[in-house]
C-alpha cells in the first residue's frame, strides 16, 4: 500500500512538472490547449487504472504487476 502511495505521488509530481513546462514554453494557444487536454486525459486514465486495480477488478482485464 505504501509503494502505491509513493508511485501515485511520483506520477503526480511528474505530471505537475510537465504541466509547468508546458506553461513556460511559448506554444500557440490551440496547440497548448490540446497538449494540456491530452495530459489531463492520460493522467485520468492512469488514475482510473490504478483505482480499478485496488478494487479487485483484475478479472476485467486490468492487471497490476
Amino acid at each position: 500500500m505504501l509503494s502505491l502511495l509513493v508511485s501515485i505521488l511520483v506520477v503526480c509530481i511528474v505530471f505537475a512538472l510537465v504541466w509547468w513546462i508546458l506553461s513556460v514554453i511559448p506554444l500557440p494557444q490551440p496547440i497548448a490547449q490540446i497538449v494540456r487536454v491530452v495530459c489531463v486525459v492520460i493522467m485520468c486514465i492512469w488514475l482510473i487504472y490504478v483505482l480499478l486495480g485496488l478494487t479487485g477488478a483484475a478479472g476485467l482485464g486490468f492487471h497490476r504487476y
